[in-house]
């Protein structure tokens, strides 16, 4: 009978133990710290962009997009400074992916190399300390998260919004009461229902076949809170410009008007 646990990765095997490879050399080099185990499937093997410099640069085209959205937003310059950053962080994500979307960039991701077992532990320097001090390297992004994020791409190019239902959807996005620490979440609130009248115009919901697109509009938007900004950063910005936070970079952005 089966000891796995259900939905666990059948690469790992039932006792998930190390190579045999590694366990012969570890036993001359007990300072080098086991490496975590590797899922060998491959939905959850690494990946990275096949064009990053190209596709860097389109999405940085979609963050200065953003700020320019922003910018013509009287609503959000009037918010307290404080309650500005703070929807900033809290929904940088969703507008990217809105943006990515409404300027249809496409990319394509291949496996990434990763470094076998044995070339990491010869070439490891054992230390007194039993350990280098270093952090561990941050896990690139998966396949499967990846065809995910394609996935609610593909969902929004299939309902073929205009600018204007885009830019409401924006705003109902923005503005989100329920962000930690508003000061001004009551009336946030009230421009969030603002926004979500001003896109029911835009879709006509009184028509039979605009109140199924409505519906259909809102389902694919919420689909985008499922996908982590850690993903967004690692795979469309650490390849070239490394660690930034997005969020930051986009208020330093609105102050140089």
């Amino acid at each position: 009978m089966s000891t796995s646990q259900p939905g666990a990765c059948p690469c790992q095997g039932a006792a998930s133990r190390p190579a045999i490879l590694y366990a012969l050399l570890s036993s001359s080099l007990r300072a080098v710290p086991r490496p975590r185990s590797r899922c060998l499937c491959r939905q959850h093997r690494p990946v990275q962009l096949c064009a990053p410099h190209r596709t860097c640069r389109e999405a940085l085209d979609v963050l200065a997009k953003t700020v320019a959205f922003l910018r013509n937003l009287p609503s959000f310059w009037q918010l307290p400074p404080q309650d500005q950053r703070r929807l900033l962080q809290g929904c940088w994500g969703p507008l990217f992916l809105l943006g990515l979307a409404q300027d249809a960039v496409t990319f394509e991701v291949a496996e990434a190399p990763v470094p076998s077992i044995l070339k990491k532990i010869l070439l490891e320097e054992p230390s007194s300390s039993g350990g280098s001090g270093q952090p561990p390297d941050r896990p690139q992004p998966s396949l499967a998260a990846v065809q995910w994020l394609q996935c609610c791409l593909e969902s929004f190019w299939g309902l073929e919004l205009s600018p204007k239902e885009y830019a409401c959807l924006k705003g109902t996005i923005l503005f989100n009461p329920d962000v930690p620490g508003l000061q001004a979440a009551s009336h946030i609130g009230h421009l969030q229902q603002e926004a979500h009248w001003a896109l029911c115009e835009v879709l006509e919901p009184w028509c039979p076949a605009a109140q199924g697109r409505l519906a259909r509009v809102l389902l694919t938007a919420s689909t985008l809170k499922s996908i982590p900004t850690s993903l967004l950063g690692d795979l469309f910005f650490r390849p070239i410009i490394g660690d930034v936070d997005i969020a930051g970079l986009l208020g330093d952005m609105l102050l140089l008007r």
